[in-house]
């Protein structure tokens, strides 16, 4: 719809400057003016300011200044239409695009919300993207929320440090909020607001300084994450153990994008509420994944559990496999 507005907006502009080149050659021909009186005769004239001639016309000139001033008012008409159309037009556009995204928020609950559209922020939308997770991001940085902004990444914008932005994202519904923000004090503030909104919601916050992290803990995060030390401690491990850091990698996510590497609640697989060993639950011959850890109900983890492991509720299972097998998995137990 701007692109056709648009489109009308260069018409006008291209009849504005016609009418002005040719009042001034007209002038300059019929009445034998100089240029810079020729000029000033063609606004005068098509303004319709009602000043005098700078010399009396004569009869061509005068024909021809009838058939300017007429073609005047229809171009100056048109362009002052369209340009109003095109300003009322863009901002009701912006206006119906906020709502439509608002309206979408409003309806989330357990999603997460993303805080800060930068580099860490664009990783954890990709993955949540990859993960068919609901999410919504606040970003303040109206340009950026008006580039990447689309059905698939709904952003709210504003400034998170305050609860009304904060609710506008659907704060007290969320399930987990992550503050990737480049300024630990932003992403501190931010903690602060969503615990005292949302008690039950888990935060992870990003820091770049280690001084900040106890700070962030106290805040109310349950994960503090600071990408300089897992970056540096990710390019050791390639010196260490090059070849199993690059399977990691490339663990969770295949290179088309698909997951490989999926937790599974306790309902999925024990949907009666009855506890089952790995065994019966019998999951590598139902999908063709394979358990690689355990998560007991206290948080506690098994590394490759034994077939007799009981499967407890409020437990989790952590599987992997192929793209197509992981699809079986979601298939079979519903997830």
């Amino acid at each position: 719809m701007l692109r056709f507005f648009s489109s009308k907006i260069y018409i006008a502009i291209f009849l504005i400057v016609a009418i002005l080149a040719t009042g001034v050659l007209g002038f300059r021909i019929f009445a034998d003016y100089t240029w810079i009186d020729a000029v000033y005769m063609t606004i005068i004239t098509i303004s319709t300011v009602g000043f005098g001639e700078v010399v009396p016309l004569n009869d061509s000139a005068k024909i021809f200044t009838v058939f300017l001033i007429l073609t005047s008012v229809v171009a100056l008409g048109f362009a002052l239409s369209v340009i109003t159309e095109y300003i009322v037009s863009r901002s009701g556009y912006e206006l119906l695009k906020h709502r439509k995204v608002q309206r979408k928020v409003d309806k989330l609950k357990n999603h997460v919300i993303v805080v800060g559209y930068g580099r860490n922020g664009k990783q954890a939308v990709q993955k949540l993207i990859t993960y068919k997770q609901d999410f919504v991001v606040i970003e303040i940085n109206e340009g950026i929320a008006e580039r990447f902004g689309s059905d698939l990444v709904p952003f709210i914008t504003g400034n998170a440090n305050e609860d009304e932005t904060l609710l506008r994202a659907g704060v007290e519904r969320a399930r987990t909020l992550i503050s990737a923000l480049p300024e630990d004090a932003d992403n501190l503030f931010v903690v602060l607001s969503a615990r005292q909104i949302n008690e039950h919601m888990k935060i992870i916050s990003r820091a770049s300084e280690e001084t900040t992290y106890q700070k962030l803990k106290f805040a109310g995060a349950d994960n503090v994450i600071m990408p300089d030390k897992i970056g540096g401690d990710h390019m050791a491990s390639l010196v260490v153990t090059p070849d199993l850091v690059e399977f990691l990698d490339n663990l969770q996510v295949s290179t088309e994008g698909s997951v490989n590497v999926q937790e599974i609640p306790y309902k999925a697989v024990c949907p009666d509420s009855k506890d089952k060993t790995i065994r019966e639950i019998d999951l590598r011959n139902r999908t063709g994944c394979s358990i690689i850890g355990y998560k007991s109900p206290d948080g506690g983890y098994v590394i490759n559990p034994e077939a007799n492991q009981l499967v407890e509720q409020h437990s989790k299972l952590i599987v992997i496999g192929r793209p197509e097998q992981i699809a079986t998995l979601h298939k079979e137990f519903a997830i």
